[in-house]
């Protein structure tokens, strides 16, 4: 018995062990960003001219290259309410998860740049562990292709893991973060947690950190 016990704790220790080592690699990705923001008046009347939108009102448009490598930079995600900047990388495959926050590849997501939904995940117990203390009203800035992109939280919600109502084509310029829910959960978490955003600045808005 005495055996069988020790043999328990080696293999806890090894559990820990990974747990803390996948941790430890996925906020190698994540900065504290101490920079200042150019955010959007809430007073401000959304308009062509204060959100930088071409004629058909969407982000300025240029040749997009979406031929990346999965788990190549991309982008970088500010959200100054939690001081963080997170590296993002192109796909959301497991191995992309692993080291930070991805952006999703698919026939319903794009860019910022194209002006649709852009969709970022993120682990819930690494990169994404703080994002549930957001609220409505916070702002998210994306750099991608050096261009920054503000997008204000309209809502939060919790849905089951197998919904496929979030990922989907959006016609205005859109930024949805995901993670699994709850937080705290251990093993393969049942639901989502899903952050929704509206875009409502475009230029050069972070300042040096």
């Amino acid at each position: 018995m005495r055996k069988l016990g020790i043999v328990f704790i080696i293999i806890g220790l090894v559990i820990v062990s990974w747990f803390g080592y996948e941790r430890w690699i996925g906020m190698q990705s994540v900065e504290e960003f101490e920079g200042d923001v150019v955010r959007a008046s809430s007073e401000m009347e959304v308009s062509q001219e204060n959100l930088s939108l071409d004629e058909e009102g969407d982000p300025p448009q240029t040749e997009t290259t979406q031929n990346y490598e999965v788990g190549e930079g991309v982008a970088e995600l500010v959200i100054p309410e939690l001081n963080k900047a997170y590296e993002t990388y192109w796909g959301q495959d497991e191995e992309t998860l692993s080291g930070g926050v991805g952006m999703y590849d698919s026939e319903w997501t794009t860019t910022p740049e194209e002006g649709g939904h852009t969709v970022l995940s993120g682990h819930r117990d690494t990169v994404f562990q703080p994002v549930g203390d957001l609220n409505e009203g916070d702002s998210l800035y994306v750099t991608y292709d050096g261009v920054d992109y503000e997008y204000e939280i309209k809502e939060t919600w919790i849905t089951d893991k197998d919904d496929r109502s979030v990922i989907v084509e959006k016609e205005d310029p859109t930024l949805t973060l995901t993670t699994c829910y709850p937080f705290d959960y251990f093993g393969d978490a049942p639901e989502r947690y899903i952050i929704q955003a509206e875009l409502v600045n475009v230029g050069d808005l972070l300042k040096e950190r």
